[in-house]
């Protein structure tokens, strides 16, 4: 190999690395942004980056998430948004735990996905996910469901 392929070889990665740091845009590292961007590539079956996202919210956001959980016994009521809505990091951190175990299922790691569900249904059983037709949904009821299913498979 001479030198100028070398040379070559080590621009091309270094391009590909940069690349690759760009293409995670953490916007304003907001839990609801992480969160929207998790499921927005979640949907385009870019799993890995949506992985990244989740990861990312639960660096930030797992604490506070973990601390408004313990002050809980039962979901903020049904039909009051704005309480529901003041547990945004138990929301947001919920529902990434839930893209995260969709997106490893997806890549066919159903152990680890298996891992991630019961977090969500052990640490996080209280998060409430908006659904754009309307209404919150449970993440840690549909992570039991799937717990469920992936012990029948």
């Amino acid at each position: 190999m001479n030198n100028v392929s070398v040379k070559l070889i080590v621009a091309m990665a270094f391009a590909l690395f940069f690349n690759t740091l760009s293409a995670q845009d953490f916007g304003d590292h907001s839990s609801s942004t992480l969160t929207s961007k998790a499921w927005s590539e979640l949907g385009k079956g870019n799993h890995d980056m949506a992985i990244t996202y989740v990861d990312k919210c639960i660096e930030l956001y797992m604490a506070e998430a973990k601390k408004m959980q313990s002050g809980l016994k039962d979901f903020a009521p049904e039909g009051d948004n704005e309480k529901i809505a003041s547990f945004w990091a138990l929301n947001d951190v919920g529902t990434c735990l839930f893209i995260k175990g969709q997106a490893l299922l997806k890549k066919g790691d159903k152990d680890a996905a298996k891992k991630v569900y019961k977090m969500l249904t052990d640490s996080l059983k209280y998060a409430q996910c908006w659904d754009n037709n309307g209404w919150y949904w449970k993440p840690a009821e549909a992570a039991k469901q799937a717990l469920v299913e992936l012990d029948l498979d």
